[in-house]
């Protein structure tokens, strides 16, 4: 399955999804599939970098294992952030009263596809 028909299954599976994208390990977008303007997006997405980062400092600190997923809430929304591998990463943006439960079940299987095409 194409990259991009991954991530449009995606978003158009996931209630008040804004959109997902595919990043490398500096941020850049790969691919994207999204409801809004793809600048913000992308913005968004190459920050996720941070995010990671800092995580995985955690990880190994505590030896918790590897890092999976990782959901940010904010007051506008929740913002998915998924490991595929060393180099590449889904993001996905959904709306504040998205039950995350209902997104991650989506997402996680996205993630698997994912791995498999790259």
């Amino acid at each position: 399955m194409a990259l991009e028909t991954i991530l449009k299954n995606l978003v158009d599976r996931v209630p008040q999804a804004v959109g997902a994208i595919l990043v490398d390990w500096e941020g850049e977008a790969v691919m994207e599939f999204c409801h809004c303007e793809p600048y913000d997006l992308r913005f968004m997405a190459a920050h996720k970098g941070i995010i990671l980062a800092r995580l995985k400092e955690m990880q190994c600190a505590a030896q918790i294992g590897d890092v999976e997923d990782v959901v940010v809430t904010s007051s506008n929304g929740h913002l998915l952030i998924g490991c595929i591998n060393e180099d590449y990463s889904l993001v996905m943006n959904v709306g504040r009263s998205c039950l995350v439960a209902q997104a991650l079940y989506h997402f996680r299987p996205a993630i698997a596809e994912l791995k498999k095409e790259i």
